[in-house]
């Protein structure tokens, strides 16, 4: 019996060190979001927003984001939602998305500081914040597609 001890201890190390791969491998992509445009696909690091103090909190207070960052809120569930840009500092483009991951509604430059009430007029699983402006740069347009982990399969 003795003999099986190292053979069963370099087995329970390998699958321990395969687990922790696929659980860093996840964490990484969940941290990218794609956008598949016409033009092609563009991706984006995203951040996940997925509780509700995550949610209410959003890209408040923040000074810059970079052209190819985001956030990524997830509702868990699609429904309508709404949203504002009451303590946000830049502009920004709400994408509105099915939890399939075709895109409902787009929201261009939404002005900071604007108390306004941006409504997604679609039930969405997800909204995704990019930069103001990069929408129409990258070419997307209603219909497109998200890919992410989170997303459902058709």
């Amino acid at each position: 019996m003795s003999s099986a001890l190292p053979h069963l201890y370099r087995l329970t190390k390998a699958v321990v060190a395969v687990l922790l791969l696929t659980v860093v491998a996840a964490c990484a992509d969940e941290n990218k979001a794609t956008l598949v445009t016409a033009n092609g696909p563009v991706v984006f690091n995203v951040e996940i927003a997925d509780t509700s103090q995550k949610r209410a909190q959003g890209l408040m207070f923040r000074q810059s984001l970079a052209d190819d960052a985001g956030m990524l809120f997830d509702f868990g569930e699609e429904r309508e939602v709404s949203f504002w840009m009451r303590n946000t500092f830049i502009p920004l483009d709400m994408i509105f998305i099915a939890a399939d991951g075709e895109i409902k509604s787009i929201h261009e430059n939404a002005r900071p500081q604007d108390p306004t009430s941006i409504p997604s007029g679609f039930p969405v699983r997800f909204v995704l914040e990019i930069p103001g402006g990069r929408s129409r740069e990258i070419g997307l347009v209603v219909g497109d597609r998200l890919e992410h982990p989170l997303v459902e399969s058709r």
